[in-house]
């Protein structure tokens, strides 16, 4: 069975560049554009992964991150956020949730997937 990714990214350019990286795999592959949509989305798609930007419209990414790690239903999806800022100037996911996964954009595919499959094989 295909082990499902959640992406919440707001730009299209971006969310191309996963489609791309991650288009032979096995993974399903769905797309929110902001943390509030993610949050409605979570419960229908039910992710087994989720690969969060921080800088979100409506809801941002370390506040969509405290809501998740609230909900006890939801509370254990792995998350790697994706981010153009370094990791010590976003401490506070870390806080959040200290098994986060950190990727500073720009990133290979191979570190990608070396990530991914860390989280969710």
């Amino acid at each position: 069975m295909s082990k499902k990714i959640l992406i919440v990214e707001d730009e299209q350019e971006f969310f191309f560049f996963y489609e791309m990286m991650l288009e032979d795999t096995d993974y399903t592959i769905v797309h929110a554009l902001d943390g509030k949509q993610a949050l409605e989305m979570i419960e229908t798609e039910k992710p087994d992964l989720i690969i969060l930007d921080l800088l979100l419209d409506k809801l941002p990414g370390d506040e969509f991150l405290k809501q998740l790690k609230s909900s006890p239903p939801y509370k254990d999806i792995p998350v790697i956020v994706a981010s153009s800022f370094s990791p010590h100037s976003n401490k506070t996911i870390f806080e959040i949730d200290p098994d986060v996964s950190y990727l500073e954009k720009p990133f290979t595919q191979e570190r990608l997937m070396e990530v991914i499959k860390r989280k969710i094989e």
